[in-house]
């Protein structure tokens, strides 16, 4: 199935599974089975991040699951956590067709989607069903604001999606850093992310978080880590796709879009290691993971959590369960008892 799916357009692809995905998370029970043969329940996996327990620390990151149609096969599948959106206070088409490319030679993605969703009312509906099922996982929540929106409304459109979806996501991130929403990187300098966050901060007293450029300068994340740390934030996720096309192969690698997969792992892990020494902020790792190696570097630099698009793309369905067995593995040849004594230092 998984190889039948790359003979079809990426989007095309994307949306058939989402929708085989959507008819079985509708249907509780049919969960169960698959969940019990894939998840990879072990106590050693758990973690505690921004005070939320999860089973374990693989995440699906923001982009593949934007309307929240899948939660339940996500949870079977044997992820942590999911992060829906990006969500925009009002529906949205996004940008035109083709917009999504798979750069198969570079194990990459590019993607100029333009934050194309249902708006926060019908992904809040969504949640609420699955938050009455009772599933014990983590969902995240992340935020953007309409293309027609200009800068200076920007936060208006922040806090009203942050508002509609607020009683029913676990952690919510505000996305400043999609390069397919035309001036929206703006939002990342000083005044703009000051006021933004100044105005966000009340509205919440869950977890709130921001997701961050691979393409800021250390100066620029410097700036953006001592204003969330001034507003209250309690996390980064770091890092979104880039602008940057770092000696691809792929025919494809001249169209326009934020490069996701292999070839931003170098970047990602750049961004990690300037960020690690940071207190008061839980990380979140994205960009680059293909396999339990890259879990287990990023855990030990710092990150809480990893998030993982691209290289689930590409691994397919076993993906999660494979990572986290393998991670097991590193754990025991590491005399590592359980992921909390990787970060006990720290405190």
């Amino acid at each position: 199935m998984h190889r039948l799916l790359f003979a079809l357009d990426p989007e095309e692809a994307h949306e058939l599974t989402l929708r085989l995905l959507s008819f079985w998370s509708e249907r509780g029970p049919m969960l169960e089975v698959p969940a019990k043969l894939l998840r990879v329940e072990d106590s050693r996996l758990e973690v505690e991040a921004f005070g939320l327990r999860f089973p374990n620390p693989l995440g699906l990151a923001a982009g593949m699951d934007k309307n929240a149609r899948a939660l339940g096969a996500w949870w079977a599948l044997g992820f942590g956590f999911a992060e829906v959106g990006t969500l925009t206070p009002r529906p949205q088409e996004g940008n035109p067709r083709p917009r999504l490319f798979r750069l198969v030679e570079d194990h990459a993605l590019i993607n100029r989607m333009g934050f194309n969703n249902q708006g926060a009312e019908e992904a809040a509906r969504r949640l609420k069903r699955f938050r009455e099922r009772g599933l014990r996982f983590p969902v995240g929540v992340n935020l953007g604001k309409n293309r027609d929106t200009p800068l200076e409304g920007a936060a208006e459109d922040y806090q009203r999606a942050l508002q509609v979806l607020e009683p029913y996501g676990d952690y919510f991130v505000l996305n400043v850093s999609s390069p397919n929403t035309p001036g929206l990187r703006t939002l990342q300098e000083g005044p703009f992310l000051d006021e933004l966050l100044s105005r966000l901060r009340p509205v919440t007293r869950k977890p709130l978080l921001l997701k961050v450029a691979p393409d800021l300068t250390f100066e620029a994340l410097d700036e953006a880590v001592e204003l969330c740390l001034k507003h209250g934030l309690e996390g980064l996720v770091a890092v979104n796709t880039t602008l940057e096309r770092p000696n691809l192969k792929s025919s494809l690698a001249t169209e326009a879009g934020g490069l996701s997969g292999r070839p931003l792992k170098e970047r990602a892990l750049e961004v990690l290691r300037h960020l690690s020494g940071v207190e008061g902020l839980t990380l979140v790792s994205v960009g680059g993971v293909e396999g339990p190696e890259d879990v287990w570097e990023r855990l030990k630099l710092g990150a809480r959590l990893v998030q993982v698009y691209t290289g689930f793309v590409y691994g397919g369905p076993l993906f999660p369960r494979r990572v986290l067995k393998g991670l097991l593995k590193l754990m025991e040849v590491e005399g590592v008892r359980s992921l909390e004594e990787i970060w006990a230092p720290r405190r």
